[in-house]
């Protein structure tokens, strides 16, 4: 009989981490899973004597060779091998709560209509420190949010893989993970997901952990950090890649219209921009340093608006 929940664990030449994670999961209160490691062109041998020493007995390792796997490949390899009727990623360096699964599995076992759940999310910095990653500071990852929607996921990605637990099954309408992306493979994947199902949000304490090493490099670098310029070029693919689909079916005109609405909000704010520096440059009497204070946040927020808006 097969375990209800499947747990991939993707990962590469991080042995460390990966302990980690294995012990992290062997805390779960609910038990009836199994997990992958799926060992994404890394030395097996580190590999397998970490999963030995591992407090968990169903545990299995996909080994792929390097050059031929990837995010995306890793994923669906491990998904396609645990054969439950939930997954999950854990990728080696993200930990959890040790409700996060019997909180999530009877979120799903509830809600039929939903095909996946998330849960808030809180980041966690990490430093080396004497040798050692040790834990420098907390933030909340989207402090607030209440529910997972179509129409925010389609400005921002509002969960990573650590937070989502979901149905195995909706791979069968959903598709893949897309293994032509370097990056944003989760994102496009929920965004696939909500055309077609519900996706639950257990509000509360945060249940997951997405550690985060912003001046790691090489191996121990986190994908948002050492993938930037992917993420960026993927983010713009799979945006892309929806709107040929909606001009191919319905034409270019609203497409075509909204870019010239974003046209004229670009020259709006330039137009304000330039005249808010121009008060400040022509305003040479009186206290010049409070109207440059008074000014700055409004010319800030302008600026990360236009960026924004106008992708530069």
């Amino acid at each position: 009989m097969s375990s209800r929940v499947g747990i991939v664990v993707r990962t590469r030449q991080r042995p460390e981490f990966l302990r980690r994670a294995l012990t992290d999961i062997a805390a779960q209160t609910f038990t009836d899973f199994r997990v992958v490691v799926v060992n994404d062109g890394g030395d097996p041998a580190p590999l397998e004597a970490v999963v030995a020493d591992a407090p968990l007995d169903a545990v299995s390792v996909r080994h792929v060779p390097a050059g031929e796997g990837g995010r995306c490949v890793a994923a669906n390899l491990g998904v396609s091998d645990v054969g439950s009727e939930y997954v999950v990623l854990h990728d080696d360096d993200d930990r959890w709560h040790p409700e996060f699964l019997a909180r999530t599995v009877a979120w799903l076992d509830a809600h039929p209509a939903d095909a996946a759940v998330a849960v808030p999310t809180e980041i966690v910095y990490e430093e080396k420190r004497g040798g050692v990653w040790t834990e420098v500071g907390r933030a909340p990852f989207w402090a607030g949010m209440q529910r997972i929607s179509l129409s925010d996921m389609m400005r921002i990605n509002r969960a990573v893989p650590i937070s989502v637990l979901y149905r195995r099954a909706i791979h069968d309408e959903a598709g893949w993970y897309d293994e032509t992306l370097d990056a944003v493979e989760d994102w496009d994947f929920y965004l696939r997901v909500l055309r077609r199902a519900g996706f639950g949000f257990l509000p509360g304490e945060p249940l997951a952990f997405w550690t985060q090493r912003p001046d790691a490099t090489g191996l121990d670098a986190n994908s948002m950090f050492a993938l930037t310029r992917e993420h960026a070029n993927d983010d713009e693919r799979v945006r892309d890649r929806a709107l040929t689909e909606w001009v191919r079916r319905e034409g270019e005109g609203l497409p075509l219209y909204l870019a010239s609405l974003q046209d004229e909000l670009i020259a709006h704010i330039d137009r304000r921009f330039d005249e808010l520096h121009a008060r400040l440059r022509e305003d040479v009497r009186g206290d010049v340093r409070r109207e440059i204070d008074a000014h700055q946040p409004v010319m800030s927020r302008l600026r990360r608006l236009r960026s924004r808006i106008g992708g530069r």
